[in-house]
């Protein structure tokens, strides 16, 4: 099987004030971290080596990951000052990689068959594959246009009658595809793959799936995927540490690691970061809540040191 490139070093704007805890990947999903999903889920499909790319709060993934022994997979590092993108940052670790690799979105959660994915692109001869379902919210999400023989044709913006299919975060790519990227320098896949479909028309496909997959790109787009995924995986879900007290009440809400919900405190459907200690008599309902250990982010607000925003 191939190595996979996990892209982690992203800033996670969409995500914030999450990701100004943690990198995105870093994020525990039903109780276990997004990177450990992602991870061994690439180890059951037969991948043994994976490299993480890393700028963002690099040491909330490294020491969840470590060398990858726990999660069954020998895994190593780039490191991007600045963080190079979805184009540049694979191009930087091409020598880790080699000739033909997968790139995995580091917010990707997905039951995609890899193996088949791998050998059609293999079969093909395409310098890149990407996994696509059908778009079915075309309003919600820009997508992808392709011919009836599978050839990506262009990107398509929501709302466009184009906008034919959906990129689950899975791709298969051969290095030859980023040699125009410039070295060092932040580069969008959709600037390279533009030009690639235009200079070399049917380099670039798509491989239809029926994958089932989960959207983490927002506080509450992450609250909607971690319930569901508790529901599935209640003892995955009860995992947290966290100390609450016999007369809190805590409904569909997420707790990290290190949460102290004191007596009479109620959650109702929240995110609740590392080191929060809920005050006492205290009700929430709808909202991300987090240590204010420094400026607020956009739409937080302060309350007794704690930084506070709706989802």
């Amino acid at each position: 099987m191939v190595p996979s490139l996990v892209l982690t070093a992203g800033l996670a704007t969409r995500l914030r004030p999450l990701s100004l805890v943690r990198a995105k990947a870093a994020l525990p999903v039903a109780g276990v971290p997004l990177v450990h999903r992602i991870v061994r889920s690439l180890a059951a499909s037969g991948v043994t080596d994976a490299v993480l790319n890393l700028h963002h709060l690099p040491h909330t993934l490294t020491r969840l990951v470590g060398d990858g022994t726990a999660l069954g997979m020998r895994v190593r590092y780039s490191w991007e000052v600045p963080v190079l993108g979805p184009a540049g940052g694979p191009r930087r670790a091409i020598p880790l990689l080699g000739s033909t690799f997968l790139i995995v979105n580091g917010d990707t959660l997905t039951d995609l068959d890899v193996r088949a994915l791998v050998e059609d692109h293999q079969q093909s001869g395409a310098l890149v594959t990407m996994a696509v379902v059908p778009n079915t919210q075309r309003d919600k999400y820009s997508g992808l246009s392709a011919d009836a023989s599978g050839a990506l044709t262009g990107f398509a913006k929501r709302g466009s009658p184009d906008n034919a299919f959906h990129f689950i975060g899975v791709q298969v790519v051969e290095a030859a595809a980023f040699a125009s990227v410039p070295d060092n320098i932040p580069f969008e896949t959709s600037t390279l793959y533009t030009s690639l479909i235009t200079s070399r028309p049917g380099s670039i496909r798509v491989f239809r799936t029926s994958a089932e997959f989960f959207d983490i790109g927002t506080p509450a787009d992450y609250l909607d995927t971690s319930l569901r995924l508790a529901d599935r995986e209640p003892h995955a879900a009860a995992s947290s540490n966290a100390r609450i007290d016999a007369t809190a009440r805590v409904e569909r809400s997420i707790l990290w690691d290190d949460v102290v919900v004191e007596a009479g405190a109620m959650l109702r459907e929240c995110v609740v970061t590392d080191g929060v200690r809920v005050p006492s008599d205290t009700s929430w309902q709808g909202v991300t809540i987090r240590v204010a250990d420094g400026d607020l982010g956009p739409g937080e607000r302060r309350i007794d040191g704690l930084a506070i925003a709706s989802l």
